[in-house]
């Protein structure tokens, strides 16, 4: 009877072990599954697929090796600036536009403000979206027509500072139901001290709505993307046509006197093929594109 009691116990712990094990393949598998619909935007070795725009150069001219890779790290430095700032600020943008996407990155400020660029850019960049084409826009054009993803770091102990706010060059949202009125809205987000790594996810679904994510938490979600106002100067008129809807646009990172690194930047596309009976057929696409569709 007790022998009969032992083998039905260790059956059932076999059991047990055999169904943890199942579920941890299965884990394995689905997170595999997972990874293949997100594409690395960034290789870990060079610029390539990227191109530069900085004021008061030519499109493609990277000056003074602002954005530069070492490490596997992307970062952004200024040690071979010299003189003023001269707002030189700065994008590389990805060669790829796209409409409707989840996008996501670490990122970490580091080493000293470049003395001499505006105050407000002391621990601040970010990430653009929705941004013209960086050929479209003139020598002389200081910001692009976008809307941002804004990163800051703690400058003052105890005073907050959120991160992934929403900044608006050339461009107007509507938030709370209100197009607003001023030129950045602040987050719900932590303040973050300079040096930690900070992940940062954006989603966006073509001009419907935009949400804000800071280290897995929802801080700031608004709608509505059109070119209108904000501090853009230079700029070709043709380029900006106010009310029309930002459907889709260029991804760009920042660079505006303080140095900073990125990481695992990442994209999962979300809109594709849509059939079934197509080849590149992605259950997790929300927009149609029938166009792109294989058979």
């Amino acid at each position: 009877m007790l022998f009969n009691k032992s083998l039905k116990n260790a059956s059932s712990f076999l059991q047990v072990i055999m169904l943890l094990f199942c579920c941890l393949i299965s884990g394995f598998i689905i997170a595999q599954e997972e990874d293949k619909e997100w594409q690395n935007l960034f290789n870990g070795e060079d610029l390539s697929g990227w191109t530069t725009k900085i004021h008061h150069y030519e499109t493609g001219d990277n000056f003074g090796d602002t954005f530069r890779v070492k490490d596997s790290i992307l970062q952004v430095r200024y040690d071979k600036y010299e003189g003023d700032y001269n707002d030189r600020f700065g994008h590389l943008y990805y060669d790829t536009p796209y409409s409707y996407f989840h996008l996501e990155m670490d990122y970490r400020f580091v080493g000293d403000w470049y003395l001499g660029a505006p105050k407000h850019t002391n621990l601040n960049s970010g990430v653009m979206f929705h941004s013209q084409d960086p050929r479209t826009m003139l020598k002389e054009q200081n910001w692009p027509i976008s809307v941002e993803m804004q990163f800051l770091a703690e400058i003052e102990k105890g005073i907050e500072r959120p991160t992934g706010n929403m900044c608006s060059p050339g461009t107007d949202i509507v938030y709370n139901g209100v197009k607003a009125t001023k030129h950045c809205i602040k987050s719900s987000s932590k303040t973050y001290p300079k040096g930690q790594w900070v992940k940062a996810e954006l989603i966006v679904l073509g001009d419907s709505i935009v949400k804000h994510i800071i280290n897995g938490e929802l801080v700031l979600t608004y709608t509505k993307p059109t070119i209108g106002g904000g501090p853009i100067k230079g700029f070709d008129p043709k380029t900006k046509k106010d009310g029309k809807a930002l459907t889709e646009g260029f991804i760009a990172l920042q660079s505006e006197g303080q140095p900073l690194d990125f990481k695992n930047v990442r994209i999962k596309n979300l809109k594709g093929c849509m059939n079934p009976k197509a080849k590149n057929y992605k259950k997790y696409y929300i927009k149609s594109d029938e166009a792109s569709c294989e058979f």
